[in-house]
């Protein structure tokens, strides 16, 4: 059972009570109210909340002037449509379209509009909307857990990509399928939405957004990734350049999974670029078109490199 039935059920239960306790007409609706109130987060519960109850304020409004008006026919109820949803639409609240269309049908099966029947449906409002409310901040399930999950499940895919990566480099006969890069992006866009929703969780204080920030620099690097793997097809032959390269990714493939930047990768990588410059030159089209590739792909590797250097927490020391 999820945790979204139980808090419905708690809710349904609550509004009901408080509904014959009040002596409310119909408190079933008021269950029925605490239903439709129920969100997956804090901060959705209160907006959805507020905006059911002003589109049911004008539902009532509109639809108790209409049946005054015309009598209580079932074309005036097409005519309460035609005119009332447009308007939501326009107020940006059809959130509250399902709530205002039951409170209008109570007046209809009524067939009353006069103050007391108002009344009792706004009653019925406060009641199951409230309950709704209530129990969606009362509680909610902490994400960071499963966000820990996400995080230790995307740096070990980063890992078996570098791996990868320095596998083909030193031995262009290696073939990859490439099916981490399907996984990571999942897991990425997984990990992006929990932490968003944690953030609605939090109303005031106490959210750390480390998380939206870790998801989001990994979202970055995972494009870099993409083009190096683009740069990386151009290797065609195994020289000693790609030899040295792969050996900065088989560290990253570590270092990948430290929360704190520590620089030595790109450390080694300007190392590098200074001893690219006092090699010979290629002796061939093909050396140079892999050279070119090679060095193109250090430079999109210190991208990636400058992105976590960016967004990763830096070791005191380090300043």
């Amino acid at each position: 059972m999820g945790f979204r039935v139980l808090k419905t059920a708690i809710a349904v239960i609550i509004a009901m009570y408080l509904a014959y306790i009040l002596g409310v007409y119909t408190p079933g609706a008021a269950g029925l109210l605490a239903i439709l109130g129920i969100e997956v987060t804090k901060k959705k519960g209160i907006q959805s909340a507020l905006h059911r109850i002003a589109a049911s304020i004008l539902a009532l409004l509109i639809g108790s002037v209409l049946f005054n008006l015309l009598g209580f026919h079932i074309w005036v109820v097409s005519i309460f449509i035609l005119i009332v949803f447009p308007v939501l639409v326009r107020l940006r609240i059809t959130e509250g379209a399902v709530t205002g269309a039951v409170v209008m049908l109570h007046l209809f099966a009524y067939e009353s509009a006069d103050w007391p029947s108002v009344l009792n449906e706004l009653i019925l409002l406060v009641i199951g909307l409230g309950s709704a409310t209530l129990i969606n901040i009362a509680y909610m399930p902490k994400a960071d857990s499963t966000l820990i999950a996400h995080k230790q499940q995307i740096e070990g895919l980063f890992s078996d990509i570098f791996v990868n990566i320095a596998k083909h480099l030193r031995d262009n006969t290696v073939i990859w399928d490439g099916k981490e890069l399907l996984e990571v992006s999942e897991e990425i866009e997984r990990g992006a939405s929990l932490a968003k929703r944690s953030m609605e969780n939090t109303l005031l204080f106490g959210w750390d957004p480390y998380w939206r920030v870790y998801f989001y620099m990994r979202g970055e690097q995972l494009e870099s990734i993409h083009r190096m793997i683009d740069l990386v097809a151009g290797v065609y032959q195994t020289l000693p350049q790609g030899e040295l390269v792969a050996a900065i990714f088989e560290d990253i493939s570590q270092s990948v999974k430290e929360d704190y930047y520590t620089g030595e990768a790109e450390k080694e990588l300007q190392e590098l670029n200074a001893r690219y410059k006092g090699m010979p030159l290629p002796e061939s089209r093909e050396e140079f078109e892999v050279r070119s590739a090679i060095l193109q792909l250090n430079r999109e590797l210190m991208q990636y490199l400058a992105i976590a250097k960016k967004q990763k927490k830096h070791r005191p020391e380090a300043g």
